[in-house]
């Protein structure tokens, strides 16, 4: 398949219904094959920020949102993956780490053979061949496999804080001011990630530097002992396959505030009522993130961040919206900066 770019020198406005405060630089990106236009890419500039983004039913994202606009903000949730989507896939021109390979352990036999299963089960992961089912028992043995090695070769708290500090990992730009606005607007973050919580929360403490009241991550926990060795993970496993809105009895809390049962218990009963979701995701596998919630509305967004030639198609077809090439969040933060807005801000 070829892409032909076509410039189109008009602005192009979308409608009150959608970005009401916007208007976009269009550009168009005609995906051919056979001679045949199978697709349409726009290139946004929004607020002088360019980035590549595909909408492949304006109509449909429309209707989205002016339905979420409806509810307010107090219907809204937003259930986030982390690695390649709140985070950069590319720093300074190299791959970014992801929260299971930020952690260096002190052996460094145990990192090798921890490298060794990802080489080993990463292609695995998207095979296309290989049924959902087989591929479910091989994503728990890998992740097994990881988590046993973890507590074989040891693992401190301290080793984790100096892992994160010497990390190539980084959040998009965006993304704080993106949190900061959903807790102004008392939004509810759910980070659910088939990486580890403790990297996950360490990153955020020494990356953005403070705690949001609104956010939680939803992934695998550490059991330290007094000593702060590791010692178990808490709960199930959760691996790329069964990370949704169903493992939320398996997460904690990022913060203080629900340390009790009972109030744990009367957030996940709150979280049932919020029946808007704007979800983010960087693997068309992630969109599962919200299966287990009876949700009425739902804007997922896409991060292709790599071989766009050759998962734009189903891709633009999986999100309805898309973003390309490692973007930014400024997008997202003007969108949810809509979506929290009322008719007459």
């Amino acid at each position: 398949m070829g892409y032909r770019l076509h410039h189109y020198n008009h602005i192009f406005p979308i409608s009150r219904t959608s970005f009401s405060s916007f208007r976009f630089n269009l550009r168009v990106w005609c995906c051919s094959q056979s001679g045949k236009n199978q697709g349409r890419m726009e290139q946004i500039v929004v607020n002088g920020s360019e980035s590549q983004v595909v909408v492949d039913d304006s109509n449909l994202l429309q209707k989205k949102i002016s339905a979420i606009r409806l509810g307010g903000p107090a219907k809204l949730q937003v259930i986030a993956d982390f690695d390649a989507t709140l985070t950069k896939y590319r720093i300074d021109g190299c791959r970014g780490q992801s929260s299971h390979n930020v952690l260096q352990q002190e052996d460094p036999e145990f990192n090798d053979k921890r490298q060794k299963l990802y080489e080993y089960y990463h292609p695995l992961e998207f095979d296309p061949t290989i049924p959902l089912d087989e591929k479910t028992k091989l994503m728990e043995e890998w992740w097994g496999k990881t988590h046993a090695l973890l507590i074989e070769g040891g693992v401190t708290y301290n080793g984790i804080q100096n892992s994160v500090a010497k990390a190539t990992i980084a959040f998009r730009d965006g993304v704080t001011e993106l949190l900061e606005l959903l807790e102004e607007k008392g939004v509810p973050v759910l980070i659910f990630s088939a990486g580890l919580a403790d990297i996950i929360e360490e990153v955020l403490k020494q990356k953005v530097h403070r705690s949001f009241k609104n956010v939680r991550v939803v992934s695998n926990r550490m059991v330290f002992d007094e000593n702060g060795h590791l010692r178990s993970f808490k709960g199930k496993t959760i691996h790329v396959l069964n990370k949704n809105e169903h493992a939320l009895d398996m997460a904690a809390p990022l913060h203080d505030h629900f340390d009790d049962v009972n109030g744990l218990s009367e957030e996940k009963s709150a979280l049932k009522k919020r029946t808007n979701v704007l979800l983010l995701g960087d693997h068309i596998g992630d969109l599962g993130m919200s299966d287990g919630l009876d949700y009425e509305t739902r804007i997922s967004v896409g991060f292709l961040n790599d071989r766009v030639e050759d998962s734009l198609e189903s891709y633009r077809k999986a999100f309805d919206i898309l973003y390309l090439n490692d973007s930014s969040m400024h997008g997202v933060l003007k969108l949810a900066t809509h979506l929290c807005s009322t008719e007459s801000d």
